[in-house]
């Protein structure tokens, strides 16, 4: 057998570099680059490992680890989890700032790989800095937090054991139903070690990823549930965007007369002004398509995993509405009771459209979707009107204006705050696969890093982040990252004076407003952070705008800049476009304040309408 003898870190690099994967007819590199900051735990074995395939693995170096691991699930959201970005980073608290990436990595079913450094394997320097100790079990490090964030985890602790981990990483990062981020740790030592690897190790191989096929029974059972329904009703989740499969499902609910409604992830699915397309469904939702939910006797859930802000908590559809799931993840077929399609979108799609026969939807179902969904876009051009005067623009109003100034080709991106409610409701998707709200971590701070990721994929379309003042506080070091690296974002800041949001549910559920908006905080004097001057130190291009007018000419102008541009604007911090669906939050049993105990009391009355279980 040939070998080739080459240092552990120097085989995990040579081997990430001969990946590669079918995209569109084209073979193109399965890890197209690696975003890492170096420390002594993998800078003189990762780094010089690194330095030498720079030209076919690039390298880039970003502010914090936590942003660069949201970059890398950015890139992987943007392209449909079909390239891979690596993290690497050193040991201790280099390695526990990819813990929240890798936590919304994992529930948003996204691939990244984590290369990060350990203690050493043979323990003889012990215990070295940044190491923490287990009294009762020495082989725990930090790296063991992991576990529970990640599809795949191993520690290398020999030179000859990541002949069998990263393949095992790479097959189920591409796996659709375990996919995820793996954790790889090498120890410090076992990173300087040489071994003579086979060179078959490091062939180039091109991956395709699994379309998995549904059980002939299960699909036979599906299409007789179905075809019994009078007003069915199709959630597109994001598993949707995932498979490529848009194509199959709009002949499917074409030919079949069944309304289309979308979960946040899978928003962009069909464009906004589709025929088939009757909103967002659940807490962010629509009017129109929560009527529809509430009405519907069968549900077809495709690639969601169906989180509370889909189902409302589960009162959005009747007791005794029936689900069909097609979803490459079993244990997400099985939710509620439903009945399982354990398949790829496109080809579970595929298969039932085949096994129904002559079946249509009762006529008239579909208009009736689409008449409430014309009501919802009357609601929403109101709440966007620019002559409506609140003092301040409203969220509402500014997304009105910049999806109107966006491109159909323009890609957006939000996560957490007020802008996902507002987003989902009111921006018009004018291209498929253009929308990327996280609301499944609903990471605050994820969403300028992900944004540099996602430029980077396609120069020829802006980037549009949109955040609140908190967000910007809680992590910006990427606009840097960004105007360093050419990677241009439009990046809109609504300032409406601190965590308004989080301010509304406190407010809603009876509490006092309390240490979320600046003014209702433990401060000395609250004042609004100059936006513009920090962006501008870190080398973007900003301005400030007071008005609606005033922001279309920014984004305007945004548009023709060459590089990253910030645009802040005051907004209202209690004006926000209202929704119809429930949610289930925890409520105080008892209060001294008379306020919480009625909202305790709404709030068990609605838990009342809850599915249970099935």
């Amino acid at each position: 057998m040939s070998t080739y003898r080459c240092t552990t870190a120097q085989a995990v690099v040579r081997y990430l570099s001969n990946q590669f994967i079918h995209v569109d007819g084209e073979e193109v590199p399965l890890f197209p680059g690696v975003f890492g900051i170096f420390g002594h735990g993998n800078v003189t074995c990762i780094g010089e490992a690194l330095e030498s395939v720079q030209d076919v693995l690039p390298t880039w170096r970003g502010q914090n680890e936590q942003s660069m691991a949201f970059a890398a699930v950015g890139f992987a959201k943007a392209r449909l989890r079909q390239q891979i970005m690596v993290v690497t980073a050193s040991i201790g608290p280099g390695t526990t700032n990819l813990l929240t990436a890798a936590g919304v990595a994992h529930v948003s079913r996204l691939p990244m790989l984590m290369i990060c450094g350990d203690a050493f394997a043979r323990r003889v320097p012990d215990p070295v800095m940044q190491q923490v100790e287990h009294f009762s079990d020495p082989s725990q490090t930090v790296n063991d937090a992991f576990k529970a964030v990640t599809r795949y985890w191993d520690r290398i602790t020999w030179p000859e054991q990541v002949l069998s981990s990263l393949p095992q990483a790479v097959a189920t990062m591409l796996d659709p139903a375990d996919c995820g981020p793996a954790f790889i740790g090498l120890c410090q030592d076992v990173q300087e070690m040489a071994f003579d690897y086979p060179e078959a190790f490091f062939a180039r191989r091109v991956h395709t990823i699994p379309r998995p096929r549904p059980d002939q029974q299960l699909l036979e059972q599906a299409a007789e549930l179905l075809a019994s329904a009078r007003h069915p009703l199709i959630i597109a989740g994001g598993g949707v965007r995932y498979s490529r499969a848009e194509a199959e499902l709009e002949a499917f609910a074409r030919q079949r007369g069944i309304p289309v409604v979308e979960t946040i992830a899978g928003k962009g699915t069909l464009t906004h002004d589709h025929p088939l397309h009757i909103g967002p469904v659940g807490i962010l939702g629509s009017t129109s398509a929560n009527a529809l939910a509430a009405k519907a006797d069968v549900i077809i859930a495709i690639g969601t995993r169906l989180m509370d802000f889909v189902t409302g908590s589960w009162t959005v559809f009747s007791p005794e509405a029936r689900f069909i799931a097609i979803n490459a993840a079993r244990f997400d077929a099985h939710k509620h009771f439903s009945l399982p399609l354990v398949a790829d979108a496109r080809e579970g799609i595929r298969e039932l459209n085949a096994a129904l026969g002559n079946y249509a939807a009762d006529a008239g179902w579909l208009d009736s979707g689409k008449t409430a969904f014309a009501a919802w876009n009357q609601l929403i051009a109101a709440r966007q009107q620019r002559t409506v005067t609140t003092g301040v623009p409203t969220y509402a109003q500014v997304v009105g204006v910049v999806n109107e100034r966006a491109a159909a080709e323009d890609y957006v991106i939000s996560a957490a705050g007020g802008l996902p409610g507002e987003l989902v409701k009111g921006w018009k998707v004018k291209n498929p696969g253009t929308f990327d709200c996280e609301f499944g971590f609903s990471c605050m701070g994820y969403e300028i890093s992900a944004g540099w990721g996602t430029a980077m994929i396609d120069a020829d379309r802006d980037v549009f982040v949109l955040i609140g003042d908190g967000t910007y506080m809680m992590m910006n070091s990427d606009i840097y990252s960004s105007v360093l690296s050419g990677h241009k974002l439009i990046l809109l800041v609504c300032d409406n004076g601190g965590y308004a949001v989080i301010n509304r549910l406190q407010n809603a559920k009876g509490g006092a407003s309390f240490n979320n908006l600046l003014k209702d905080c433990r401060v000395t004097e609250p004042f609004h952070v100059d936006f513009v001057a920090n962006a501008q130190s870190m080398g973007a291009l900003a301005r400030k705008v007071s008005s609606l007018d005033e922001l279309a000419d920014a984004v305007d102008w945004a548009k023709g800049n060459d590089r990253t541009t910030v645009i802040c604007i005051d907004t209202h911090p209690h004006e926000w476009t209202p929704g119809d669906a429930w949610w289930d939050v925890g409520v105080p049993e008892v209060s001294q304040r008379e306020s919480v105990n009625q909202a305790r009391a709404e709030h068990v009355a609605g838990r009342k309408k809850q599915r249970t279980g099935i």
